[in-house]
């Protein structure tokens, strides 16, 4: 019986712009119909497919193929792209470490999106002293730049992959949690949220089924966009020896470990900081589609 008051008074005062669903065909069409969203997603699939079938794509394994007879070999027919110092392949090195940014990219913002929207919804839903606290700790992370925050975090829990995780989404939450903020003042003041509070939804379904998809189509867009963000953080701590450690192979380790050979051996630089930059630059690209289908003020 409350499911149909429910219903009813949703047809009365009309359903927030943010349950309209766009259909999945159009919303696709829309995403694709620019060449550079094309190209991004082009590029994801590949590291995708690169990452999940490394084991068969790779022609060496990452750390227990080496030679020292191979060491320093420029890219030829056997190493495509060279050896490192210890004789390493670094096609298969990079092929292996599109996993570890991935991977940190997809979770370190899944740790954002948990922690900043669940901060987000509570502070702008219930103001007060929730608000206050919430946004003086989203105020204080924002005051410092998140990579020397991270690696103060680093710092303090130790170097090694999953610190980064950790360390990388502890900062990441502000920036989601503030916008989630906004988009909650202002659709806590719609027809519809009061009227499912007169009738007697409580404060968890309100949330839940009518507040949180509002913010859903703004979370995507910095979700997307952050995970460019936490690759590059992540290659970052890993070439200042705070992230991944030798021998895993880690674009930003891979980077430290060829500076010592800028000229002698240029390409074990080269292609990592490509793989980085490529990678950066499709999420970039999949992000701005993502806004120009998922804002209400940029389309058609």
């Amino acid at each position: 019986m409350g499911s149909l008051r429910e219903a009813a008074a949703g047809r009365r005062f009309g359903r927030a712009p943010a349950r309209r669903q766009v259909p999945a065909a159009g919303a696709f069409r829309r995403l694709v119909r620019t060449p550079g969203t094309r190209l991004g997603l082009a590029i994801l699939l590949l590291l995708a497919v690169a990452a999940l079938f490394a084991p068969w794509i790779a022609p060496y394994h990452p750390t227990l193929d080496a030679s020292v007879m191979d060491a320093l070999t420029p890219p030829n027919e056997r190493f495509l792209l060279g050896t490192d110092h210890a004789g390493r392949d670094v096609l298969s090195r990079l092929i292996y470490g599109a996993r570890i940014s991935l991977t940190v990219g997809l979770v370190v913002q899944g740790i954002a999106v948990v922690v900043g929207t669940t901060l987000g919804l509570l502070a702008g839903y219930y103001g007060g002293w929730v608000d206050e606290v919430i946004s003086g700790l989203t105020t204080i992370l924002q005051a410092f730049p998140g990579i020397l925050f991270a690696m103060a975090v680093m710092a303090v829990l130790g170097p090694g992959l999953y610190n980064v995780f950790i360390a990388l989404g502890l900062v990441g939450w502000s920036s989601i949690a503030r916008l989630v903020r906004g988009e909650v003042l202002a659709l806590r003041e719609r027809e519809f949220v009061e009227a499912a509070w007169a009738l007697g939804a409580s404060d968890l379904r309100i949330l839940v089924r009518h507040i949180l998809p509002g913010c859903s189509g703004p979370i995507i867009i910095s979700a997307s966009l952050g995970m460019a963000s936490a690759i590059l953080s992540e290659a970052s701590l890993s070439f200042l020896g705070l992230g991944a450690q030798p021998p895993t192979p880690s674009w930003g380790s891979m980077l430290a470990q060829g500076r010592d050979y800028l000229w002698q051996a240029p390409w074990l630089t080269l292609y990592p900081g490509l793989a980085i930059f490529v990678t950066i630059l499709a999420l970039n690209l999949v992000g701005d589609g993502l806004r120009d289908v998922l804002d209400p003020r940029l389309r058609d």
